[in-house]
């Protein structure tokens, strides 16, 4: 006779069911609250005396959070057993989406297109430096985020493009630290966060035999 499953795996298996009733489009809907915010900060006048800059860093910040949020998927699921990985795609995208959105308020809003000012800084100031290559990274990750680039790379191929993320995770982190001019405990927080995920990777996992070299 089997054994009957303990609270634990009782429990275990209620997350698993809860999060398996969570539609994944939810992911994105519940994305869209930093755009969504900003849009009544504005239409209600409370982006503040800077409203271009207010609007540039909250896209930032969003962008950086859902970098932090895809990238603690596997964590999660090593380490705590609760698998989140059909939502990493959605958090993904999102983290492009709100970057790209910050990237273009800083060069259309920020700069208005001048150019020359748009090269200075990307030559002259660490932080933007920083900033602009991680968007880069991004850029192939957003483009291959869906079943036909999976299948026209393989799979080998594919994860080993997508640890893009990691460095990209690093570089924002950097981006977002060096951007105040005095460090903050919250830019802080948020490097340390992404070093700390991307630390929990070289972890190994009881009763595993697979190196972190290994997984995704």
């Amino acid at each position: 006779m089997a054994a009957e499953p303990g609270p634990k795996a009782m429990h275990a298996a209620r997350i698993a069911g809860a999060i398996r009733r969570v539609p994944v489009w939810s992911v994105y809907a519940l994305g869209s609250l930093p755009i969504l915010l900003l849009g009544v900060e504005a239409a209600t006048r409370g982006l503040g005396a800077d409203p271009v800059k207010r609007i540039e860093h909250a896209l930032g910040l969003a962008a950086l959070q859902f970098l932090l949020a895809g990238l603690a998927v596997t964590p999660i699921l090593r380490f705590w057993g609760v698998n989140l990985i059909r939502f990493r795609r959605a958090l993904g995208l999102l983290a492009f989406g709100h970057a790209a959105l910050h990237v273009a308020v800083w060069m259309m809003l920020d700069l208005q297109l001048r150019w020359s000012e748009i090269a200075a800084d990307l030559t002259r100031r660490p932080y933007i430096v920083a900033g602009m290559v991680a968007f880069m990274l991004l850029i192939p990750l957003a483009a291959t985020s869906n079943d036909s680039a999976l299948r026209r790379l393989g799979a080998l191929r594919w994860r080993r493009l997508h640890r893009l993320v990691y460095p990209a995770v690093l570089l924002a982190g950097v981006h977002h630290l060096l951007s105040f001019k005095v460090w903050t405990v919250e830019s802080v927080a948020y490097f340390s966060v992404g070093a700390g995920l991307l630390a929990l990777r070289l972890v190994p996992v009881a009763g595993r035999r697979q190196s972190w070299r290994e997984e995704k």
